[in-house]
């Protein structure tokens, strides 16, 4: 039986965050409660924002089948996009207007598979250490049992995009 996923999505450009008026924080949060629409990204793989704080960030993901690689389990590369999107908005969120930040580098830890009879995951995310170029953050990626399914460590690069 063929399966089939339609997604929908806004322009990018129309939500992506303008860091010389929002912060980090001001940004995630409105994402989260509806007022201005997620990445592209985020309806693609499915992932939603279910809790933001200054430096903790809390994403939710329900897999499903087309998350699957040939071994009938989540890919690990939808399960580090998840870790990513976490940890990045976990530094983020603490980053004031005028400043920004992308991942530069990441390392995953694969604990045990994942399926759609996994339920809900739950990765949850802090910094490490924010500096005035580098954050460092780590994320954890767990079901509603609190089994942990994958955990990470990222680095990610801090810069200014606007003039203060």
């Amino acid at each position: 039986m063929e399966r089939k996923k339609t997604i929908f999505w806004d322009d990018p450009k129309v939500s992506a965050r303008d860091a010389a008026l929002i912060s980090g924080l001001d940004y995630l949060k409105a994402i989260k409660d509806g007022r201005i629409n997620p990445p592209p990204i985020a309806m693609l793989v499915g992932y939603k924002i279910s809790q933001i704080d200054s430096g903790y960030a809390v994403f939710e993901l329900d897999p499903d089948e087309y998350h699957y690689n040939p071994f009938a389990t989540v890919h690990g590369g939808i399960i580090t996009t998840l870790l990513d999107a976490t940890m990045t908005a976990s530094v983020l969120s603490t980053l004031r207007k005028g400043v920004s930040c992308s991942t530069v580098e990441i390392k995953v830890n694969f604990i045990r598979p994942v399926t759609t009879d996994t339920g809900t995951l739950r990765c949850e995310a802090r910094p490490i250490h924010i500096g005035k170029r580098l954050a460092t953050a780590e994320g954890k990626l767990k079901d509603k049992n609190d089994n942990l399914y994958a955990h990470a460590v990222s680095t990610c690069l801090i810069f200014k995009t606007a003039k203060e």
